[in-house]
């Protein structure tokens, strides 16, 4: 009988968690369990969902291994108890863009130092919000981690009642969007975390998670012989169940949008639109991301009181460029370009061009084209293109997929619905298993005839010149 596997992503939202068989791939059971809306959260609301989650996917008690995908960047701060001193600070969570800044003009050299410009979403810009909001918080410091590698400390028995430090593990794909890790050297920048947290010059009395390798294992399961790999954050994840390689651009529609591609050698862009992170195989993963993803389309079918499907109907009805339309929607404030207080504007308003068609057209233009300005960005740090993997939700609505092939100048595959973060971390778990980085086959539902149309980022760069 094939071994089976158990892959979990803990994102914004929820948590999922998939069986799957290590030989193939092929699911064969599922769960899933909710997340608390906002910017913080007590990671016991994690615990409870994975808790649930695993439950619902029928436990692991059939299962050989199992790895953790989860949200980047997010602050959890323990004390020496192994207590978590505050609710973490998630990465959508803009109130530390002030200490972005401060860490930038203190190490200007922080791209060559670690691969990327900090932005609000990274920890190390969380950490010295905390060090100059809370600073009672800030001094009861033990370690830090982030949300997968707590996780994974936990699932390994791990916690105030056994609190073992030292046994926090990660990997590089998580520690690179830390903002004191080093994907290039593979190590921490003591220095960069000191000067954020406050401490000491290289703080060395604060525990970071040790880098566990690709195929290495963390541990086993409290009291189970079932094996824990090292886990990864979720877009590395993603990128590793989908078996992304060279000349792949993987487009990610979700809370928000993302767009990255596996790289052999990592290209530092001081500019920090391109954060220069390591992938969950040992190779680099260039990204770019947007705060504002799927939720535009959430409010703007909302405004039309229609539904997804409705919105995409209504989309397509309208023709490319939406009339003149363009929405520019920084909803949230936006992380690329860095404007963490902006809002959304809509443009070009006129008789003609201010319909319903066209409305939710710019909505979903105006989303791809923040995210083909990603690409844009990738490209100029040497990346290779040759075709866009389009995922999350909103990419099986069949206009999204319509008017990506009309947005973007690469060819455009949609891969069947399925969770990719929580594959690539099953990925990781047969890994470990098999010694070899398993090969699972991908099937596509949609892939549209290319049909570039450049009206319509003619039009948006307009207005974000």
């Amino acid at each position: 009988m094939t071994a089976l596997v158990a892959g979990v992503d803990s994102s914004t939202q929820s948590c999922k968690v998939v069986i799957v068989d290590a030989a193939t791939g092929a699911l064969v059971r599922t769960g899933r369990a909710s997340h608390p809306a906002g910017t913080e959260v007590d990671p016991e609301a994690w615990w409870s969902a994975l808790t649930e989650a695993i439950a619902e996917a029928g436990g692991l008690d059939d299962v050989a291994a199992v790895s953790v995908g989860g949200q980047q960047h997010g602050m959890v701060v323990l004390d020496v108890t192994g207590r978590v001193i505050r609710p973490a600070l998630l990465w959508n969570d803009t109130r530390s863009a002030a200490a972005a800044d401060a860490l930038i003009a203190e190490f200007p050299d922080l791209a060559e130092r670690t691969g990327s410009t900090p932005v609000a979403s990274f920890t190390s810009t969380k950490l010295r919000w905390l060090r100059d909001n809370e600073p009672e918080n800030a001094a009861r410091v033990a370690a830090v981690c982030l949300p997968h590698d707590w996780l994974t400390w936990r699932l390994r028995g791990f916690g105030p009642e056994n609190a073992q430090l030292a046994e926090l593990a990660t990997d590089r794909s998580d520690a690179s969007g830390t903002g004191y890790f080093s994907s290039v050297s593979n190590s921490y920048d003591r220095e960069i975390l000191a000067a954020a947290l406050g401490r000491a010059s290289a703080a060395p009395d604060v525990v970071l998670p040790r880098i566990v390798a690709p195929g290495e294992t963390v541990g086993t399961l409290a009291e189970s012989p079932v094996v824990v790999a090292c886990g990864a954050g979720d877009n590395a994840a993603a990128a590793l169940g989908l078996g992304a390689r060279a000349g792949d651009v993987v487009v990610s529609i979700g809370t928000s949008g993302t767009v990255f591609a596996v790289a052999e050698v990592q290209v530092p862009d001081p500019t920090g639109t391109v954060a220069g992170f390591a992938d969950a195989s040992g190779n680099f993963l260039p990204l770019v991301a947007t705060l504002n993803a799927a939720r535009v389309l959430d409010s703007t079918a909302a405004l039309l009181g229609v539904t997804h499907d409705e919105l995409g109907t209504l989309a397509l009805d309208a023709k490319p460029g939406a009339g003149g339309l363009v929405l520019q929607p920084y909803f949230e404030g936006e992380r690329t370009p860095n404007l963490p207080d902006a809002t959304a504007t809509l443009f070009g308003m006129t008789l003609a061009s201010t319909t319903r068609s066209s409305l939710a057209r710019a909505a979903i233009e105006g989303l791809l084209c923040g995210l083909a300005d990603g690409l844009d960005a990738l490209r100029k740090q040497g990346v290779s293109a040759t075709r866009i993997l389009l995922i999350g939700g909103a990419a099986q609505n069949p206009a999204v997929s319509t008017i990506a092939s009309q947005v973007f100048n690469v060819p455009v595959v949609v891969p069947e619905p399925g969770e990719y973060v929580a594959r690539g971390a099953a990925t990781q778990a047969a890994w470990v298993l098999a010694g070899v980085r398993p090969e699972w086959s991908i099937a596509t539902v949609a892939d549209p005839a290319s049909d570039h149309r450049p009206v319509i980022r003619e039009q948006y760069a307009l207005y974000s010149a």
